[in-house]
């Protein structure tokens, strides 16, 4: 949240820029105005050398990345998006929590553009050893455990009767994806066939997990009430739980130890940076 406020600051600011369109009006209150140059004004109050420092600082990190060939593809972009994505549950749940706090995806890619730029231009100088990784894993050994998982499709309507006649429909011999489609009520998934994919216990409402963990794979539930409505579920597939070895974890291990070490390396290091460039701050100007 506080990356997504300051990306979308620094974006405000750099768009502010004092031109001859500082009169240039951005709201209306009765019969008063406010000015694009009032609005440059407080931000620059309130958090202009923040944000300024942050453009500066994207400023090298480009600089540097050019002058020691460091390039991030389209591809490692994605990548990065489709993971993060998927923690907000999938990419339309993604963009509509950013849609909800005035983001756009694109600033989005450009900050994962320079957070890629860091973590190679920094890399090597962050050590992790193997002692250190197989004490963070006995730690927290709990959380590398692998939970038990069903991976289900659903298809949602909003009385019992039309689920009924779902699952007639199915019984019949209908495919489930085309009837998703067809009468889903889920926009999130009904165009890939209900797909929710694998979920653990606790992500889903109570009636809908006890029905889903409770079938065999291939197998498709009667109607499901849920304050959501009338659920029609099919399993598709299954993962027991798994007890976590070291071996099994260790890049998972290594990675959230980089994640964690990076900021510290980070911030010696453009610290460096700002003292070694010739930086002229013309904000008062």
């Amino acid at each position: 949240m506080v990356l997504i406020l300051a990306l979308a600051l620094s974006s405000i600011l750099a768009a502010c820029g004092k031109q001859a369109s500082d009169d240039e009006v951005v709201a209306k209150v009765n019969n008063e105005v406010v000015t694009k140059g009032e609005l440059y004004d407080y931000l620059v109050k309130e958090n202009g050398q923040t944000a300024l420092n942050s453009l500066i600082a994207n400023k090298i990190i480009d600089i540097e990345a050019k002058s020691k060939n460091v390039e991030v593809t389209e591809e490692d972009v994605q990548k990065q998006i489709d993971k993060i994505a998927e923690q907000y549950g999938g990419r339309e749940t993604f963009e509509q929590f950013l849609e909800m706090y005035g983001t756009s995806l694109d600033d989005i890619e450009e900050n994962i553009k320079i957070n890629a730029k860091i973590e190679k231009l920094l890399g090597p100088d962050v050590e992790i050893e193997e002692d250190e990784m197989k004490a963070y894993f006995e730690e927290n050994k709990e959380s590398f455990d692998e939970k038990e998982q069903v991976k289900a499709s659903h298809i949602l309507v909003d009385s019992e009767d039309k689920a009924k006649e779902v699952k007639e429909k199915l019984q019949a011999g209908e495919e489930f994806a085309d009837l998703a489609k067809e009468y889903s009520t889920d926009t999130s998934n009904n165009e890939r066939g209900g797909d929710l994919g694998y979920f653990t216990r606790g992500a889903m409402v109570k009636e809908f997990e006890d029905a889903a963990f409770s079938m065999e794979i291939g197998q498709i539930s009667d109607p499901v009430k849920t304050d959501y409505g009338y659920h029609i579920i099919k399993v598709e597939d299954k993962k027991p739980a798994k007890e976590a070895t070291y071996e099994e974890s260790k890049d998972e291990v290594k990675e959230i130890l980089f994640q964690q070490k990076l900021p510290t390396v980070y911030q010696t290091w453009i610290q460096e940076k700002f003292s070694e460039y010739k930086i002229e701050i013309l904000l008062d100007k």
